[in-house]
């Protein structure tokens, strides 16, 4: 409980006195543990306000709100990663802070924004682990703006991104992008999360699930 500073003074006038604390709480209309805080209490000075230190990346905030404004007219896998973002204000702006920075100010970012209901858990990844799923992006092919499927695979332990492009999403195409991607890398993971990829899965009425890629030997090379 905080009370006026008026108060605060006449419990330490009246105290100085003699008066007893439950005197001094009647009198003046408060509780004894009240009274016998600001007995104890020896500075009454008003405790500096903490400030948060300036990050260097605020200097760039407006260039890096209206990059991620904008990403929210296009497809989820043309938006801007907190990789992405860094990448563009070094080779851009000139920045010279460190990736982290950036990563944190983009997350704090996007949380600001979360509508309610909106959330996300975060994950520990092993090494070893990939996700991999489909996206979109748009693309000119002969002059003509063609929008294309991209088989995009990630490793979130060590933060590096893999994708090709290719007609469709079928299960063929899975593979065959799988088979680009790790060739491509040189190794294999032992686990790959797919998400929503129709052409490795689905779920039934019954919530079966039923696979529609069937196996294959990538090698025994692993990440």
């Amino acid at each position: 409980m905080t009370i006026p500073m008026p108060t605060m003074e006449r419990i330490r006038a009246m105290d100085a006195r003699g008066t007893s604390a439950r005197q001094i709480a009647k009198e003046l209309g408060v509780s004894r543990n009240t009274v016998a805080k600001y007995v104890a209490q020896e500075d009454f000075s008003p405790k500096p306000v903490a400030h948060s230190p300036r990050s260097i990346v605020d200097e760039y905030a407006h260039i890096i709100t209206g990059w991620l404004t904008d990403d929210l007219q296009q497809p989820k896998k043309q938006r801007h990663s907190g990789r992405r973002v860094y990448d563009r204000l070094v080779a851009e702006h000139g920045f010279t802070g460190s990736y982290s920075t950036v990563q944190r100010w983009v997350k704090r970012w996007r949380q600001s924004r979360c509508q309610p209901g909106e959330g996300f858990n975060e994950l520990l990844w092993e090494p070893g682990i990939a996700q991999a799923d489909f996206g979109e992006a748009d693309v000119v092919i002969q002059g003509v703006r063609t929008r294309v499927h991209v088989l995009v695979m990630t490793f979130p332990y060590s933060n590096a991104r893999y994708a090709t492009a290719l007609p469709g999403e079928t299960s063929e195409c899975v593979c065959e992008g799988l088979r680009q991607i790790f060739e491509h890398v040189g190794l294999a993971p032992h686990t790959i999360v797919f998400d929503n990829a129709t052409g490795v899965g689905k779920r039934d009425w019954a919530r079966r699930v039923t696979t529609t890629m069937s196996s294959v030997d990538f090698g025994r090379g692993y990440f």
